[in-house]
This record gives structure tokens, sequence and C-alpha cells, in this order.
């Protein structure tokens, strides 16, 4: 799952969203759809164009000349979640959960600025738009070795969601960027902006969508492991080589392993850290205990911890019979 934030593309987001409502029209223009593609949000399905021009400048109360007035947010499965999403509800149901999705997403961009008064979607000035297609560009190692030409349409299915989102909440009263990084470290900062992980919304958007449609994510599909192989140091790139060796032995053990890895990639273990600090294993002496046989069965309906106590129990069992 491939989501980004972008606060300039194709138009300046410090004037009218009337340049990008435009460019985003593109495939109702230049494709021969039985209908038009319109926009969304939590209240509608059937929103035009201009409504989303009007009500987007319509919303910028206080606002410098040089200030951000709105930012895009890509939203865009990869060809296996695509693939996942056709068998599991049909193509012609594709368009509408995906839809439902961008809603959830939207909830998480919201709680990530931790602001009061804004905790879902709802409290958010913000408008979707189904598009079909992408085209290749200057950046695609096909433009650059002349396989492709630039503004050649992909092949396969290629359905993703653009959102354009209002720098102030639907009140217009509370300034909200996504584009701050102080993650809550500069507590005045974050009292007028909120705070904002990007890491941690674009996980979120992961997670929402394999707990959503029932997707079993390899780990080499996942942001963490993308993020450690193109950023990370050499000790985390080779506790993602143990990783990815779990993954392979045990499947049933997959999603753990994936919140290993997200561990890895942000510095700490997440959910299991303080069973690590506990038991003191490090990661691969607790790899190899997620890969014994009396550990698997546990995996789909106990916590790591309750599974760790079971494996224990039946060791000392065990114990206890041969010495009978």
């Amino acid at each position: 799952m491939y989501i980004n934030i972008t606060d300039n593309k194709e138009a300046s987001n410090r004037g009218s969203s009337g340049g990008l409502v435009n460019y985003l029209e593109k495939e109702n223009r230049t494709e021969e759809l039985k209908q038009p593609e319109l926009w969304f949000n939590e209240n509608r399905q059937d929103v035009e164009a201009y409504e989303v021009r009007r009500a987007m400048d319509g919303n910028n109360a206080k606002l410098g000349r040089n200030e951000a007035k709105f930012f895009l947010i890509n939203i865009s499965p990869s060809q296996k979640e695509l693939e996942h999403l056709r068998k599991s509800v049909g193509d012609a149901d594709m368009k509408n959960v995906l839809k439902v999705y961008t809603e959830k997403v939207m909830d998480e961009y919201a709680k990530n600025f931790r602001r009061s008064g804004i905790n879902s979607n709802k409290d958010l000035l913000w408008f979707g738009k189904v598009e079909h297609n992408r085209y290749y560009s200057h950046k695609d190692a096909a433009v650059k070795d002349g396989s492709r030409k630039r503004g050649e349409k992909k092949s396969g299915n290629q359905m993703h969601i653009q959102v354009i989102v209002s720098r102030r909440n639907i009140t217009n009263k509370i300034k909200l960027s996504p584009m701050n990084s102080s993650k809550g470290r500069n507590a005045e900062h974050s009292r007028k902006m909120g705070q904002f992980d990007r890491m941690a919304f674009k996980q979120c958007g992961e997670r929402l969508f394999d707990e959503q449609f029932g997707f079993e994510r390899n780990l080499k599909d996942t942001l963490a492991y993308a993020n450690i192989l193109k950023n990370g140091t050499l000790q985390q790139r080779e506790q993602l080589d143990v990783l990815l060796e779990a993954s392979m032995k045990n499947y049933q053990s997959r999603s753990v392993v994936n919140e290993l890895a997200l561990g890895v990639a942000e510095g700490i273990f997440s959910s299991v850290g303080s069973m690590l600090e506990s038991t003191g294993k490090t990661v691969g002496e607790f790899l190899e205990v997620l890969m014994e046989p009396a550990f698997i069965p546990d995996i789909a309906s106990d916590t790591i911890e309750e599974a760790e106590k079971k494996r224990r129990r039946k060791a000392r069992q065990q114990e206890q019979g041969m010495q009978r």
C-alpha cells in the first residue's frame, strides 16, 4: 500500500484549489466513461468538481498568502492488493469498498494530529476522487531506458484514490499541517499545528487494509521492509534478514514477524518490546521461539505473551514426564 502526502502537485497549494481539482478531473475529460467519476466524502458520493473547489477555497480563514491551503493524499493499493480485492468482493464492488477504506484512512489522518476536537474524518474538510489509470513519468525506469514513453498508460489494474484535504478543519478554526514533523517534540509548535507522524500514518493505512480485507501481507510487501532497506542501519538490515528467514519458515507467524519489522524500522519493538525486555531475548532468539512447532497453534488466538507462557508450560510438562 502506497500512501503519500504532498503539498504541491501539478498546482501550487498556496492559492486556489482550482488547478489541482481541474488536474484530477483529467479522466472525465480524456476517457470514454459511461458516466463521470464524481467526488466523495463521508456524507456524499456525488460531489461535483465546482463544489470541491468552492468548499476548499472558502475554508482558509487567516491563512497567509504563502501558507499551504490544502494537501493531496495519494492512496494507491499495489497490484497484489487490488487482485486480492477483486477476488474478495468482485470487480463491481472494488470502487465502493476502497471508498469506505478511504474514510477510515482519513479517520487515522485526523487522529494522528493528536489535537483536541480532531478525532475523525468528520472533523476535516476533505474530498476523494477515484482514478482508474496511472501514466509513465520521466522518473520511471522504463521511460529512462526508452522502453516506454512519458504519458503512456500503465498496464493492469491501476485503481487508486486521490484525496484533497483542507489545511483548516471543518469549522475553519483549527490549522492542521501533516508536514509538521515535530511529533510532539516542540510543544508550542504542536499546540498550534498538531503533531503528525507521517510514517505512523502510512503504517496505519497498511494495517487498516490488512484488517479490513483479510490480506496476508508478505514481509517484503510491508512499509517497514522498504524503509529499512532504504534508510536502515547495517544492524537493522541484519535484523531484517533474520525476520525474513522467520517469515519464510513459518507462514503462521507472518503477522508477528511484520510487527517486529516495524519495530526494527522505528528503533523499538512496538507491542513486543516489553516482552523482549522481560525475557532478555534478542530478536533472533525470540524468532527461534516463533518457529517452534509448539508455538504455531497459539498464534491465531493468543497474544504473544500468552503463547510464550503456554510454550514454557508444555516444555516443563515434557521435562517432568521424562524425569518420571
